[in-house]
């Protein structure tokens, strides 16, 4: 979309200002997650870290994210935290402290925030209806790189520049990398990369596939009843035409969602697994 486009799409004027329903972050988490699995629900503390709440300067606005970094250094590495289908709540921004932890400043960018608040949503069927499926795949990629601006003046070296995403971020994570060649790596956890499509959302992951040139590290459960282990070996097999040295790997006993250690599907093997191939991932592509 040339820049016209966007511009009428999302017009900087007081009006598209103040029509932001996110401007500030819900504490906790969404209320279509709970109750959660306390006894698994991993917990990062922000010792050593500086963390919370940052804004995001857009042409529309200020996006609410979530910041997390070591508290002591600068010129960290950064990598882009992109949320699950439920927003930026608790469990995002503890995967930003994890990362923070390992050196990174992470961001997790409020994505949602023109569109609605999902964490005040109960319904899975109204969070994707009512709020993601008004999200346009153009903002998204254009708020991104408005957080990579930021990174860069605030602590970040965006020369080490990674993404990774769960569920729709997943599906964020492999469109980032198509869009931005600058990434040095991706990690996508379940997203999806083949399924219908709509003029918001008009492209699927695996349509980039041969010429993608960010390495990616696909993480997917076998098990997963959202997304079909045929897709993910079309997705395969559409990444053998490119070069960008992507791979897939699938846990065969996995669900969706096996990373969410606050839920049901998390499955503690596969999750430390795939956390530990992606920190490794980063590191050989110059992401850490």
């Amino acid at each position: 979309m040339v820049k016209q486009e966007l511009d009428s799409l999302f017009p900087q004027t007081e009006v598209s200002r103040r029509t932001f329903f996110v401007t500030s972050l819900a504490a906790g988490f969404a209320l279509a997650v709970q109750p959660i699995s306390a006894q698994t629900a991993i917990t990062t503390d922000a010792t050593g870290l500086i963390a919370g709440e940052v804004k995001i300067p857009t042409k529309t606005g200020d996006v609410p994210a979530y910041r997390a970094m070591p508290a002591k250094g600068k010129n960290f590495p950064v990598v882009l935290v992109v949320q699950e289908i439920f927003g930026v709540h608790e469990h995002i921004k503890d995967v930003c402290r994890r990362f923070a932890k390992l050196g990174h400043i992470a961001i997790a960018t409020e994505l949602y925030a023109r569109q609605g608040d999902v964490s005040k949503i109960k319904e899975i069927q109204n969070v994707i209806k009512d709020v993601v499926a008004k999200v346009p795949d153009e903002q998204v990629m254009s708020d991104l790189d408005a957080t990579v601006a930021w990174a860069d003046k605030n602590g970040g070296n965006s020369k080490k520049l990674a993404v990774t995403g769960f569920c729709w971020g997943g599906r964020i994570t492999w469109l980032y990398a198509a869009h931005n060649p600058k990434v040095k790596a991706g990690g996508a956890w379940y997203g999806r990369m083949l399924g219908p499509v709509t003029d918001l959302q008009p492209k699927n992951p695996i349509e980039f596939a041969p010429t993608l040139k960010v390495p990616v590290l696909g993480l997917y459960g076998g098990k997963d009843g959202g997304i079909p282990v045929d897709t993910v070996e079309k997705m395969r097999e559409a990444l053998k035409q490119g070069k960008s040295g992507s791979e897939i790997i699938v846990y065969p006993e996995a669900p969706h969602g096996f990373h969410a250690d606050y839920r049901p599907s998390y499955r503690k093997d596969n999750a430390e697994d795939a956390w530990k191939r992606l920190n490794e991932w980063f590191k050989k592509h110059g992401a850490a």
